[in-house]
């Protein structure tokens, strides 16, 4: 009776819900069971690990300290966990972790064509999920919108057998988004611009970076939201042109967000752009402006913003 019991009470447990297949991008993968040693690449990718109560599953990490994006929140989060490799890791770096489970990205830790890749990692016996924002890189995705950043948090949710957790989790981001954005004028969205590095010429945010669907969901348009790439670099005089009311400065690196918006309120050529006329700024940091949980602050920050007067 004990033993049948016990089979019974196994049966029922998430775990012999395995093998589970999701897709990451052009393909799928499939998990026999959750991962038991994984590492995520870049800081956004790390809290949606940390969100979901995925800390006890992971060895390391990957990707933080070589772009200066960490800070005390996500340093207390992954205390004792070590940092692998400073910028992107290679696959000697990777293997010596031993780990069975990659999070990353296109441009968050991997890049087309590089040695670290789910196609060089699978023979190591290391699967690989893939950033959905970063999808764009190896073929055709929607233009970016807040169901990526959940779709992630949702599919680790299956890889790791804590599909109810993820479905909670993101519920809760749901409510919190409309709660938030209840009272944002569409009529007529404001004119944004993301600024996120460059001097000479600008890198920004293009229709599938995640700027673009935070912009959206606050009552905003990116005005380079006809950019048919994610992050990328453009010329200055379309931007003038376009006369964005609100420059969205994404902070970090070495460049601070105030040098930033100084070199465009020292530079003749942007006095008569609406946003630095009337000293229009909202500053992201690097974790609220990638996908991830920080993204429903995001858009707080945001709204306030783009219609606190």
């Amino acid at each position: 009776m004990k033993t049948a019991l016990l089979a019974l009470l196994l049966t029922a447990t998430p775990a012999l819900a395995f093998p589970v297949t999701v897709p990451s991008c052009n393909r799928t993968v499939t998990f026999d069971a959750p991962p038991a040693r994984a590492i995520a690449n870049d800081v956004n990718l790390i809290e949606m690990m940390l969100a979901l109560g995925l800390r006890d599953h992971m060895v390391g990490y990957t990707g933080v300290s070589g772009w200066k994006t960490l800070d005390e929140e996500l340093r207390a989060g992954i205390a004792e966990l070590p940092e692998l490799s400073a910028q992107y890791p290679t696959r000697e770096v990777l293997v010596g972790a031993e780990p069975d489970f990659f999070f990353a990205g296109w441009n968050y830790g991997m890049k087309v064509g590089g040695e670290v890749t789910p196609e060089t990692l699978e023979p190591l016996g290391i699967k690989t999920y893939e950033l959905t924002e970063s999808c764009i890189f190896v073929g055709p995705k929607a233009k970016s919108s807040m169901q990526d950043m959940y779709a992630d948090l949702l599919n680790l949710g299956i890889i790791f057998g804590i599909e109810d957790r993820a479905k909670e989790l993101v519920a809760g981001y749901e409510a919190r988004l409309a709660e938030i954005t209840a009272a944002v004028d569409r009529t007529t969205p404001l004119r944004v611009f993301v600024y996120d590095s460059g001097e000479e010429t600008p890198f920004t945010a293009g229709a599938y970076a995640m700027p673009t669907a935070l912009i959206e969901a606050a009552g905003g348009r990116n005005i380079m939201d006809d950019l048919d790439k994610s992050w990328a670099t453009v010329a200055w005089e379309p931007v003038v042109e376009r006369n964005p009311e609100v420059i969205v400065i994404v902070n970090y690196g070495d460049v601070t967000a105030d040098q930033k918006i100084a070199f465009l309120e020292a530079n003749p050529a942007f006095a008569n752009v609406d946003a630095v006329k009337n000293d229009r700024y909202v500053v992201l940091e690097y974790v609220e402006a990638t996908p991830g949980p920080r993204n429903i602050r995001a858009v707080e920050k945001l709204v306030a913003g783009f219609w606190d007067k």
